[in-house]
């Protein structure tokens, strides 16, 4: 079997080299040529644009943005599309809004293709690590197809149902990711504005019962005061905002969340946003300052 592989992005570069170091069949293209050009070095062919992708492989990944960036990558709704699509398996790993991939599939269906969604957990040392955990969603027989190419990918590919249900299941472990991160970070900037030792705040919660691998990676990124992406804050974002919109299209409270949404809005709109996660805390730090300004003026 021919695989596809197109968006070779912060997470979709590691994730389509543990492919070919599993001997998997690989043709990528990237938006950037750089990145697929290095694909290229170590044993993938590269395809000069996405049409020569669909045209070689039988199933084809995609780990793109954003729903416009997948959409204009494709060409939805153009004649180009079901081109593109028909007598092939799509698999969207990407994330997105449930109700978008819903939406792809139909069209996917319509015009003679196979549909999956299979988004991942896990940031970008997971998925160097081939640690990641896949989410795939979609029909029996597809799901049935798609699970063995995606296997070397992590630790497990957990299979949720219908279309829709694995975006379902990515925001719902990404409420309690976002929430965690950003709770840590709060946690740093009032163990460190109280002047505590950081280094004892950090064995403390590594040998207590909060430790998490994701704490671990965050505490050493605050200590050191490193930003070099993981997982973004504008992408964090995104994802903060869909899980919102999810709740309020269901009718559900989501009060932490909200509270992190904005914080990495805040994040973004000063011009951290293609840096770590962990660089939230500039956001609490902003308005630590402010509150200390207002609280300044009323004195």
């Amino acid at each position: 079997m021919v695989v596809g592989f197109v968006g070779l992005g912060v997470m979709g570069r590691p994730m389509a080299l543990t492919l070919l170091g599993a001997g998997t069949d690989l043709v990528v293209w990237n938006r950037s040529p750089a990145a697929a050009d290095e694909l290229g070095r170590v044993g993938a062919r590269v395809a000069g644009d996405v049409a020569e992708v669909f045209a070689a492989a039988d199933v084809v990944l995609l780990m793109l943005a954003s729903e416009e960036v997948l959409d204009r990558v494709l060409g939805r709704h153009t004649p180009r599309f079901d081109a593109l699509v028909a007598d092939r398996t799509v698999v969207h790993m990407g994330t997105t809004s449930p109700e978008f991939s819903v939406r792809l599939s139909r069209d996917v269906v319509r015009a003679g293709g196979r549909y999956a969604e299979a988004p991942v957990s896990g940031s970008r040392p997971v998925a160097e690590a081939a640690q990641l955990v896949v989410m795939l969603a979609g029909d029996e027989a597809v799901r049935a197809a798609v699970s063995p190419v995606l296997q070397p990918l992590g630790r497990a590919v957990v299979e949720t149902g219908g279309v829709g249900s694995a975006l379902l299941t990515k925001l719902a472990v990404n409420l309690f990711l976002i929430t965690q991160v950003t709770g840590l970070v709060e946690a740093f900037h009032f163990a460190a504005e109280h002047g505590l030792d950081l280094e004892t705040f950090r064995r403390v919660v590594e040998e207590g019962p909060m430790a998490s691998t994701v704490a671990r990676a965050k505490l050493g990124k605050l200590l050191d005061g490193d930003y070099e992406v993981q997982a973004g804050a504008a992408d964090v974002l995104m994802n903060a905002e869909l899980i919102v919109a999810a709740g309020r299209r269901a009718g559900l409270a989501t009060p932490v969340a909200d509270v992190c949404r904005d914080l990495f809005a805040e994040a973004v709109a000063d011009g951290w946003g293609d840096l770590d996660m962990a660089v939230v805390l500039e956001a609490v730090r902003e308005r630590s300052r402010a509150g200390r300004v207002a609280a300044a003026a009323k004195a």
